[in-house]
């Protein structure tokens, strides 16, 4: 049996929206839950500070990333990615498998592994489903993803099969490296190994990779190959085909979603994580989150708009600055509108997760997700 870290505590009678808790070495974590997504070892325009202080209890960071740069001999020398960055809470570290799908002019797979140039300095390497193992062990990954080839929307059925075959066997290597890590140390490193359902968009080989997933018995099981090119419709079907397959017990992952309304369909299909870059980006490029819409603030009718970003928000952007002083700051292209706003974005969607738990326990949300999603998308400009 996989190590047990989570328990459900809570459902919604009319959907598969679920709460629940998960126990990992740097503190539980409530679900379903956001993660802010820090590439390199840092949210972008975040200290750790914020995070904490916005009351995040994960975050996620990438492995291929963090191996290129600063190294593994760097961060074995710091104890791992924590104590480098003064993280300490949860980390979750994918295994470097999505860019390999997304830098595919630069790599090369066979069932061995990943040979790929960097995107530094053209330097080769290669990442195998063991040594992605190692190197998220280093890191001291709380939950570490398995290596898993992902493949575009609109992939021919044959590549779909070569891929979630090869993803099979790396799963397979991948769960053989992690139980030997963990006996070596005691259960001390390796953190939570998950698995990643792939089969593009295919039913019949997203049941096959469930299947493995469910008989590889890994902790938790992450759906991935979703978000990926696909219409938004077919998103939602194959979510809410897959999510359908995967066993109670186990957490449940979306990979890479981060809109509120893909968060809040997740989570009605009993989705418990999930994370992406989105609300960072957005807040560098000058856009952020209200109960009514998203907005940028460049617009000319925010220059002499004293109210704050959002009238209901609690965060301290919102209780301390203007919307016009917001514009001032991205015209000038000050560094400090970057943090104001990936700071307000976070804070708004771990609010809007928050909410939804809330809902769930007390059995409205159904109701909820509309009413909020009616306000959301009317507002949108």
């Amino acid at each position: 049996m996989g190590d047990s870290i989570f328990r459900v505590t809570g459902r919604d009678a009319a959907s598969r929206a679920r709460t629940g808790v998960l126990s990992l070495p740097h503190g539980s974590v409530s679900t379903p839950v956001f993660m802010p997504v820090g590439t390199n070892g840092a949210v972008k325009a975040m200290t750790v500070n914020d995070l904490e202080e916005i009351g995040f209890e994960i975050i996620l960071s990438n492995t291929y990333h963090l191996y290129l740069r600063p190294g593994t001999e760097a961060l074995g020398a710091a104890g791992g990615l924590h104590g480098f960055m003064n993280w300490k809470r949860n980390i979750l570290t994918d295994s470097g498998g999505f860019q390999v799908f997304s830098l595919s002019a630069l790599r090369k797979i066979s069932s061995g592994g990943v040979r790929f140039q960097s995107h530094i300095d053209g330097s080769g390497h290669f990442l195998s489903p063991e040594s992605a193992v190692d190197i998220q062990a280093l890191i001291g990954s709380d939950i570490q993803m398995q290596l898993d080839f992902c493949t575009p929307w609109q992939s021919s059925r044959g590549d779909a099969e070569r891929a979630l075959a090869i993803t099979g066997e790396w799963l397979c290597r991948a769960k053989r490296r992690w139980e030997e890590i963990k006996a070596e140390t005691g259960g001390v490193r390796g953190g939570s190994l998950f698995s990643i359902v792939q089969g593009n968009f295919y039913r019949e080989l997203r049941e096959q990779s469930v299947d493995a997933c469910i008989q590889a018995d890994t902790p938790g099981i992450a759906i991935g190959g979703l978000s990926v090119g696909e219409p938004p419709e077919v998103f939602s079907e194959f979510l809410g085909f897959t999510a359908s397959l995967l066993p109670d017990e186990k957490p449940r992952y979306v990979m890479g979603i981060g809109t509120p309304g893909y968060i809040l369909d997740a989570i009605e299909q009993g989705i418990d994580m999930f994370d992406c870059v989105l609300p960072t980006r957005e807040g560098r490029n000058g856009r952020v989150y209200t109960r009514q819409g998203s907005f940028a603030l460049k617009k000319s009718e925010n220059r002499l708009d004293f109210l704050p970003i959002d009238q209901e928000c609690g965060c301290r952007v919102c209780r301390e600055y203007s919307r016009a002083y917001l514009r001032h700051l991205f015209k000038t292209r000050e560094i400090l509108c970057s943090m104001l706003a990936s700071y307000h974005n976070l804070y708004f969607l771990n609010d809007l997760v928050a909410n939804a738990r809330r809902a769930i326990e007390e059995n409205r949300y159904g109701l909820f997700k509309r009413e909020f999603l009616s306000r959301y998308n009317k507002g949108a400009l």
